[in-house]
């Protein structure tokens, strides 16, 4: 059982019974407070806030990087849907929107936030957007196979005739490291361009890719919602009544 006081369901005293701490039932006397309105002596409440996790560095990266973790199993579970099926179902961006903000919670101790939250819809978003780019490479590679399987290029030895003077394809000078490292950085970019534009790119095919955008900004207000900071309000200290003194002997 845990020791740490909860506050999180109200309770209601009979009006003639005393005024309670919600935690551990015992009598208020001398200073009180409220946590989320509900009644706590001074002694819960001091054990709740050393007990309370506080928001880091630490806490914060190490959600990042739970959440940048989460994003990655969603993606793969978004694109291995799609690719076993041929089916982009949209409704997995709930899953994802759902793993994503678990993932953050975990790695952050319970932690929550606004610049938690904000980095669950970024997560869940890029997760759900950037599945296009593996599933978009499937099709294409299985297309360009059967291509070759119907079209066969031609083997014979007339087609490997160089003509005399001209230059063989082995003799052709390799690309330099400088040229195609550029090349290769701008087709990575515009690919990546192309997967968090993928969503918004769908709009052209009318009703369904309008929904799909709706359930993915459902799952990241999913993300949203579950990467919040927890409701912990105190208020006080006040001070309860003092039990009345006893009349003095006769």
């Amino acid at each position: 059982m845990s020791s740490t006081p909860q506050f999180g369901t109200a309770e209601y005293k009979s009006a003639s019974g005393p005024d309670r701490c919600k935690s551990c039932q015992q009598e208020l006397s001398g200073a009180y407070f409220r946590i989320n309105g509900l009644l706590a002596c001074e002694k819960c409440t001091r054990q709740l806030q050393a007990q309370t996790p506080q928001d880091t560095h630490a806490a914060y990266v190490r959600g990042i990087l739970f959440g940048v973790g989460g994003a990655i199993v969603g993606l793969i579970l978004y694109s291995a849907f799609g690719i076993a099926t041929g089916i982009r179902l949209g409704y997995i961006a709930l899953a994802v929107g759902w793993l994503v903000g678990t993932a953050i919670k975990k790695g952050s101790n319970g932690i929550g936030g606004r610049r938690y939250q904000i980095a669950a819809v970024a997560l869940t978003y890029a997760a759900v957007s950037l599945s296009a780019i593996p599933v978009g490479i499937y099709y294409i590679v299985k297309e360009k196979n059967a291509a070759q399987i119907s079209h066969p290029p031609d083997s014979s030895p007339a087609s490997n005739t160089t003509l005399p003077g001209s230059a063989s394809p082995q003799d052709d000078p390799p690309a330099s490291g400088q040229r195609s490292t550029p090349r290769i950085t701008s087709a990575a970019g515009a690919l990546l361009f192309a997967g968090l534009a993928s969503p918004f790119l769908e709009l052209t095919e009318g009703v369904s890719g309008l929904i799909g955008l709706v359930i993915i900004f459902v799952g990241m207000r999913i993300a949203w919602k579950m990467t919040g900071r927890p409701p912990l309000e105190i208020l006080g200290p006040f001070q309860a009544h003092a039990p009345p003194l006893p009349a003095p002997a006769v």
